[in-house]
C-alpha cells in the first residue's frame, strides 16, 4: 500500500449482539465515511437473517463493503479478507482520511492489522477425508480430534464452528502446525494509523440480547431461510451457528424448540470466545454501546 500516515482506520469490535452495527454507522455518519465489514458470515449474499446482516435502511445510510459480496459457493478465508480489505481501504482513502472497519471475527481483524502468513496448500484428499468423517461422526468427533492434535486451537478457536474446526484439522494434519501458528510472528507494516474500539456489556445483559435476537430471527423467518439453503447444506459457509442447528431439526435429528435453545447456547459460547480473544489486545479501548460521545471524544485527537 502507498497511503500516508494522516489516514486512519477505526476498528470497532466486540461480541455478537453487542450493537457494533449501530455504533459503526453512527461513527461513519459523523465522520462522513464508509464501512468495511470484518464479519466472516455477513459477506455471503445468500445469508441474511441468521447472520444479522444490517437492514436495507442501515445499508443505505452508510456504504458497506465486504457485505453480501460473496457466494456461499466461494471459499472465503482470513488471508482473502486481508487482501480485500487492504485494496478497499486504499481506494476509500482516496476520498476519506478515515475509514471504519467493524466486525466480530477476530482473525479477520488480526489479518487486517498485522497480516497473516500464507498457509501451505492442502491436499484435497485430506480435506475430503475430514469432511466425510465429520458428516458421519459429527461435531463431537471434530472437537475430540482437535483436543488431541491441536490443543492450542481447541483452547482459543471456534470449537462450535465446524467450518473453522475442519480447516484447523486439515492444517494440523497436513503441516503438523496449528493454524494459529501461521499468524505472522513479525507484524506487517500498515501505512495508516489504527484506532481500536471495543464494545462490551455486562454478561447478563448481553445474554438477554442474544436470547431476544434469536427469538426475533425466528419471527423474521430464519427457518425458511435455512430451508432455502438446503441445496448448499454441505458448504463450509453453512457449517455455522444458527444454520447447523436448524438443519438438524429439518433432518429430524432434534425438536424445533431444542434447536432454537441450542442456537442461543452456542451463540453465548461464541460471544464468550470473542471476548476472550479481544480482551487479550491491550490496544483496544472499551466502551458501552451507548457511549457514542465518549468514543468520538476518544478518536478525535488521534484523527
Amino acid at each position: 500500500m502507498n497511503v500516508s500516515q494522516n489516514k486512519t482506520a477505526i476498528i470497532i469490535c466486540g461480541p455478537t449482539a453487542v450493537g457494533k452495527t449501530a455504533v459503526a454507522i453512527q461513527i461513519a455518519k459523523h465522520l462522513g465515511t464508509e464501512i468495511i465489514s470484518a464479519d466472516s458470515r455477513q459477506c455471503f449474499k445468500e445469508l441474511n437473517i441468521g447472520v444479522a446482516r444490517p437492514t436495507e435502511k442501515e445499508l443505505q445510510t452508510v456504504p458497506h463493503h465486504f457485505m453480501a459480496s460473496h457466494s456461499v459457493n466461494e471459499e472465503v478465508t482470513a488471508v482473502g479478507f486481508e487482501q480485500y480489505a487492504l485494496e478497499k481501504i486504499e481506494f476509500l482513502f482516496k476520498k476519506n482520511n478515515v475509514v471504519v472497519l467493524v466486525g466480530g471475527t477476530g482473525l479477520y481483524i488480526k489479518a487486517f492489522e498485522d497480516g497473516l502468513d500464507l498457509i501451505p496448500e492442502i491436499n484435497v484428499n485430506i480435506r475430503r477425508e475430514i469432511v466425510t468423517n465429520y458428516e458421519n461422526l459429527g461435531i463431537n468427533w471434530l472437537q475430540q480430534e482437535l483436543r488431541e492434535k491441536d490443543p492450542v486451537f481447541f483452547k482459543e478457536g471456534e470449537i462450535q464452528n465446524p467450518q473453522r474446526m475442519m480447516r484447523a484439522l486439515e492444517v494440523i494434519n497436513a503441516t503438523g502446525q496449528s493454524i494459529l501458528s501461521f499468524r505472522k510472528g513479525k507484524k506487517a507494516n500498515r501505512d495508516f494509523k489504527i484506532i481500536k474500539i471495543g464494545l462490551e456489556l455486562p454478561k447478563e445483559i448481553l445474554h438477554l440480547r442474544i436470547q431476544e435476537r434469536v427469538d426475533k430471527m425466528m419471527e423474521q423467518g430464519l427457518l425458511d431461510e435455512v430451508k432455502n439453503m438446503i441445496p448448499y447444506r454441505k458448504r463450509n459457509a453453512l457449517q455455522t451457528v444458527g444454520y447447523a442447528e436448524l438443519f438438524d431439526y429439518l433432518e429430524g435429528k432434534t425438536e424445533l424448540k431444542l434447536a432454537v435453545e441450542l442456537i442461543k447456547t452456542h451463540t453465548r459460547q461464541y460471544a464468550k470466545r470473542q471476548m476472550t480473544w479481544f480482551k487479550k489486545d491491550k490496544n483496544i479501548q472499551w466502551f458501552g454501546p451507548n457511549e457514542l460521545n465518549a468514543m468520538l471524544t476518544y478518536v478525535k485527537p488521534i484523527l
